[in-house]
C-alpha cells in the first residue's frame, strides 16, 4: 500500500511507502530467489497477465498434473478458490461499504451478504 504526502512547503505530493515491520523483513529474507533467470522471467509475466490467461495456465497445469485421470467438481472448486479474494478485494476497495461492494460486483446486497456469512468474511 502506498501513501501520498505533500512534500514540505511544497504542494506537491510524493509517494511514500510504509515502513517494513520486522515480520515482513523476515519474510523477504527467507524468500528462496528463483532458481533460473528464466524462472523469474516466466514469473514477471505471470504478473502482467490479464485474469483470464492466469486461469487457463492454471487449468493447463492442473489438468497435466491430473494425467489423464478423471476429476468432477471443477467448476466448485475454482469458484472457492476464487470468490474469496475477490469478495476480500472488493470490501478492501470500499472500506467495508457492502452496498458500494455489492454494485461493483454486480450482486444484490441480500447475495453479496449471504456470499460474506457463507465464507466466514463477516
Amino acid at each position: 500500500m502506498c501513501r501520498y504526502t505533500a512534500a514540505p512547503g511544497k504542494r506537491v505530493l510524493r509517494r511514500t511507502r510504509p515502513a517494513l515491520g520486522t515480520r515482513g523483513v523476515s519474510a523477504a529474507k527467507s524468500r528462496k530467489p528463483p532458481k533460473s533467470v528464466s524462472a523469474l522471467r516466466v514469473d514477471m509475466r505471470r504478473k502482467n497477465q490479464p485474469l483470464r490467461e492466469c486461469v487457463s495456465d492454471a487449468m493447463e497445469e492442473y489438468f497435466s498434473v491430473l494425467d489423464g485421470h478423471d476429476c468432477s467438481g471443477l467448476f466448485e472448486m475454482v469458484m472457492r478458490e476464487v470468490e474469496v479474494p475477490l469478495l476480500r478485494s472488493v470490501l478492501e476497495h470500499t472500506d467495508g461499504n457492502q452496498t458500494r461492494a455489492s454494485e461493483i460486483l454486480g450482486l444484490n446486497r441480500s447475495t453479496l451478504r449471504k456470499k460474506l456469512r457463507q465464507h466466514k468474511l463477516i
